[in-house]
């Protein structure tokens, strides 16, 4: 009896939800992903950054579909550890690269004058090297050694991942959102101080620039609202969460987690002009140079 095969696990319908959700986000990222790679008219550092986002988003669809797959197929520790690695690498740099797009639609509003230049083309390098180099790292942790395989106690509510981990990883999220929150706030601040300033030049709001002010705020009320509604109960889970509580919890809160990066395209890559006309290029073949868009700067993305 001891030669046979260990039993296959029973197979949790949680898991199949989140293997499918990873198969959703790496189609939809794959997709932004060769888009921005094939037209060379997306190589400045506005599509920089969202195909950084579109990168890390894919990278977590592949993570979810592989723990699936070696969860159900080739059960080991190992493997275990460097899968929860490359997610907790993925999904971070994923969050890095919001705040990366949120930083550079700051500074395309506040230093409009001198933001095409080659000092933002470097900060923005700087700040996507930095997104994945600190990303790279939290992945790595649970493979060096920082996790509970051999000290079921020190467990979170995400195993292999210790207590202690989890904490620092929400923190980190903490700060990233509480900084997005305030870099939005202070964009929606430059967009009314514009519309207020266009109303002085034309001493009226016309109805047309009232309405696309409301539309710029309320479209940054969306992109920060999704992603907090997102994170946000995952991250306090994995504060106040015990490992004895059942499993169902973590995965009810780590499940909208992943529609984040489901969204994600939608919101910075399949809204805009230029894409989707290297779409219609892509895929049809059917574009006509006479049809005209409009260039959008960085802060429409």
């Amino acid at each position: 009896l001891s030669s046979r095969p260990p039993a296959p696990a029973a197979l949790n319908p949680w898991d199949v939800m989140l293997c499918v959700s990873g198969t959703a986000i790496a189609c939809e990222n794959a997709l932004v992903v060769a888009i921005i790679c094939y037209s060379p008219a997306l190589r400045t550092p506005m599509f920089v950054l969202v195909g950084s986002l579109a990168t890390a988003d894919l990278l977590a669809g592949l993570g979810l579909i592989l723990n699936f797959v070696f969860q159900y197929v080739i059960r080991s520790e190992t493997v275990s550890l460097l899968t929860v690695g490359f997610l907790v690498a993925s999904f971070a740099a994923s969050v890095s690269s919001l705040l990366a797009i949120t930083v550079d639609r700051y500074l395309s509003l506040y230093n409009a004058l001198t933001y095409y230049s080659e000092r933002t083309v470097l900060c923005i390098h700087t700040m996507l090297a930095g997104a994945w180099g600190v990303s790279l790292c939290l992945g790595l942790l649970p493979v060096l050694g920082w996790n509970c395989l051999h000290d079921r106690a020190a467990c979170s509510v995400v195993r292999p991942l210790t207590k202690s981990n989890v904490t620092l990883l929400s923190a980190s999220f903490f700060l990233i959102f509480l900084i997005m929150l305030h870099l939005y706030i202070e964009i929606c601040k430059i967009v009314c101080r514009h519309a207020h300033q266009i109303a002085l030049q034309q001493h009226f709001l016309t109805a047309s620039h009232y309405v696309a002010t409301k539309k710029g705020v309320s479209t940054l009320a969306i992109i920060l609202g999704t992603f907090g509604a997102s994170w946000l109960p995952f991250a306090i889970y994995c504060v106040v969460g015990d490992p004895e509580y059942p499993s169902v919890y973590t995965y009810a809160t780590l499940l909208p987690a992943t529609y984040n990066s489901m969204i994600n395209p939608i919101i910075y890559a399949y809204r805009n002009q230029e894409i989707q006309r290297s779409m219609w290029v892509l895929f049809c073949g059917c574009f006509q140079a006479k049809v005209s868009f409009r260039s959008r700067s960085p802060s429409d993305v």
